[in-house]
């Protein structure tokens, strides 16, 4: 992991050039399945603990700024949160933070280094989180992105979420004004994602 980034911090790699990437400068390619490349990765996925607070903070500030996230039309802090981590090499390379809200398993963020992107880390958390839906009999996984976050939107559609609420208006409207996101989209609504934990 490159601990020398400078802000902002990148948040994807360039399958190309190997570039790391911060949300403004990525952009979409559309490819056949036969050219993605996926090399699979040396992990493990766990319950945090108390001990790795440190990292997750820092995969925190580097993805967010922060450890709250405003999803849902709360707020939640990361570390309060029941958070799955991915290891690699005794370093964190993946964190899913999840609460239960209504009697559902929320994800209030969901984040891979670019070094482990592509490789099967967030698929890899995404199941520990529906086991843990699945042994305290909770049916339902939901997730919150924003209207630009277009991989996030891939990624959980693939995986079998379905929109199913749109707070129009809600991102704006909490920071004052659209900001620019993944590739300069204006950052404006919130798309919330559910579907039903796997059997």
């Amino acid at each position: 992991m490159n601990d020398e980034f400078e802000l902002p911090f990148p948040q994807y790699r360039c399958p190309t050039c190997g570039k790391d990437l911060p949300l403004g400068e990525a952009r979409m390619t559309v490819t056949c399945a036969a050219h993605l490349k996926f090399e699979a990765a040396d992990f493990d996925v766990r319950k945090a603990t108390d001990a790795d607070e440190d990292a997750i903070e820092l995969l925190c500030e580097r993805a967010l700024g922060e450890t709250e996230v405003d999803v849902f039309g709360a707020t939640f802090d990361v570390i309060a949160g029941v958070n799955l981590i991915a290891e690699a090499n005794d370093e964190l390379v993946g964190l899913l933070s999840m609460v239960i809200v209504g009697g559902e398993v929320a994800i209030v963020m969901l984040s891979v280094y670019p070094d482990y992107q592509g490789k099967g880390v967030a698929s890899a958390l995404l199941e520990a989180a529906d086991k843990f839906a699945r042994e305290r009999n909770l049916n339902f996984l939901r997730a919150a992105i924003t209207n630009d976050d277009i991989v996030q939107l891939y990624f959980f559609q693939r995986h079998g979420f379905a929109i199913y609420e749109v707070g129009v208006g809600e991102v704006a409207d909490r920071f004052g004004s659209a900001s620019a996101g993944f590739s300069g989209i204006p950052v404006r609504d919130e798309l919330r994602l559910r579907r039903a934990v796997c059997s």
